[in-house]
This record gives C-alpha cells, structure tokens and sequence, in this order.
C-alpha cells in the first residue's frame, strides 16, 4: 500500500490495537505510541498492546497509552515488524488477524492482510511520519517527541549510514513543535549506567577479531550477565557498541539467550557484506547494514556459523 492508501485505510479502522516487536526498541514503541496518539485525535479508539519485554527506559512513553484490560480491538496493526515470530507473546493470539503492517524491514514476510513498506526509510518512523502528514493529523509536541525517538534511536542519533537528508529534514519538522529533543538524546545517547559501562569494558577485553574478514565478534554471555546483573536497561543497543572499533568494517555481537540459544546482531558498512543476506541464512533479517537471527548452539558455535556465512556471502 502507498503512503495515502494506508492513510485512507487506517481512517477505516475503529477500536484499534497496535503491536510493537519483541525485544522492543525506540522506534516500534515510538511509532506505536505516536500512531495511538494521532488515531484518537481522528476520533478513533485506540491503545498499544503492553509488551511485556519493554524495559524501564520506555516507560515514559508508554503513559496514557496502554491497553485496558479487556479491551477488544476491531481492527490490529503492527509497526515496525517484519515478521509475526517477532512479536511478543503477548500478541501471540492477534498474529492471524493483522490488519496493516507499516514498516520499513525489507525482509518483511508481508503477514498482515495489507502492508505499507518503504525498505529505503531510515526508520519506520519515518514512514509513519509521512501517513500521519497524508491523514491530516496535526503533530503534536508530544507525538513529535515520539517519532523524533523513533528515528534518532534506528539512525544512532542519526550517524547509522541509513541516515539520508530526509532523515534530517523530517528530524527538523519535528523539532520545530517544540519538544524537548535535548532530553531524549541524553537520555538515549549520552548517558550510561556504571553497569554499561562495566559491560562495555568486558565486551573490549573479550573481543574476538578475524582480520581476514575486516570482522570483530563480541559475546554477552549468560555468565557475564550474571555476573555483573546485567538488566535489559543495561544491554539496550549493546549490538551498536563493538562496531565502533576502527578498523572493522563488520562487527557481530553475540548475546546468549540460553546455554545453546543465541541472539545475532550484526552491523556492517552496508556495502562491503550485505547484513541481511547473512542473518537470512539463519531464517533472519533486516537491513543491508544491520540484521539479526537467532542461531542455536553456543557462542563459539555461533561464532564459527557465522564466520562461514560471512564468507558465502562475501565470497560465494
């Protein structure tokens, strides 16, 4: 669906439930925010389904949002998920009556009955940004902040090679309502907990380079979480971390779920190796620059997994 086709069929919708993605980041629960807020300034009745992998760094923008208990929706729409696997299992009963998907995942798996997708936006925010424009809806300083959120968090405060000029000139629509941006970029990028910090010295001293692949590995370890009481406030965009090494290209965080569970993130220059093509292997996806699948086995196995699909792709 275009952007004016998903403006129209959301104006359709009534009692409307929105679903953020597991594991939750700033721009699924920025969007799923800021859509609910729009929505009932239509007039719609509209909540955000409680995630319950949401940590207490988003506690803020969930306020006001929130489903009631026993609120039964009419119409379901997802942002920024790629696949009904991605949900939290919250939302597991609503994954066969999705309405709309808006999104910005290439790898989407176009599960909902219709889907507005733009793979080359920075962040869904974006997307949603321009279908509250086509809806008519008056952003608001509050909504602003939301998607102002959203996309600074997906574009690392808009350094991420996925930033283009449109990214700033929306950042700057935004802004001009009036919210408070210095507030959401220091809460999101300039301020780090003693634990994160003490994480982030681990990660440097257990790092794994592969020269030959321009690659560096890092692990979070079930031990190491353990060890330190590590938080998912603690690990929030720890995949972001490692890729900062000069030198790399291509960087691939390793976070243990269970002994032989692991969670992939790999962040890569987006040219040079193509993220999604990788994490795919592995029933994964994203973005050219930055995917994630879910490899079963130990970190060392991962690792050597994910060594030999680096190379299938690079190499063929």
């Amino acid at each position: 669906m275009t952007v004016q086709e998903t403006a129209s069929r959301l104006l359709e919708l009534d009692h409307i439930l929105i679903l953020t993605h597991r594991r939750p980041d700033g721009d699924t629960i920025g969007c799923g925010a800021a859509l609910c807020l729009a929505l009932r300034q239509k007039g719609k009745p509209a909540h955000v389904l409680f995630n319950e992998d949401a940590h207490g760094l988003f506690d803020p923008y969930f306020e006001g949002v929130l489903a009631p208990e026993g609120f039964q929706p009419q119409s379901v729409v997802a942002v920024d998920t790629a696949a009904p696997g991605m949900l939290p299992d919250s939302a597991a009963c609503y994954k066969d009556r999705i309405d709309l998907c808006i999104d910005h995942h290439g790898s989407n798996e176009h599960y909902a009955r219709a889907t507005c997708l733009d793979s080359d936006a920075a962040a869904c925010g974006e997307v949603l940004y321009r279908i509250l424009r086509a809806m008519d809806v008056t952003i608001t300083a509050p909504m602003a902040m939301l998607l102002y959120m959203a996309i600074a968090t997906d574009t690392g405060c808009f350094v991420y090679s996925n930033t283009t000029p449109e990214t700033h000139r929306i950042a700057a629509s935004l802004m001009e309502t009036g919210f408070d941006a210095q507030w959401v970029n220091k809460r999101h990028f300039r301020v780090k907990s003693l634990k994160r910090m003490q994480i982030e010295s681990r990660l440097i001293r257990e790092m794994d380079l592969v020269p030959e692949e321009s690659l560096v590995f890092a692990y979070v370890t079930l031990d190491l979480i353990r060890e330190l009481q590590a938080t998912e406030e603690d690990l929030e965009d720890i995949s972001s971390f490692i890729g900062l090494l000069e030198g790399v290209d291509n960087a691939v965080t390793v976070r243990q779920l269970k002994p032989e569970e692991c969670k992939i993130s790999l962040r890569t220059d987006g040219k040079s190796l193509n993220a999604s093509a990788v994490c795919a292997r592995f029933g994964g996806g994203g973005h050219p620059a930055a995917a994630g699948c879910t490899i079963h086995g130990t970190p060392a196995q991962a690792r050597e997994a994910m060594v030999d699909a680096i190379r299938q792709v690079r190499h063929g």
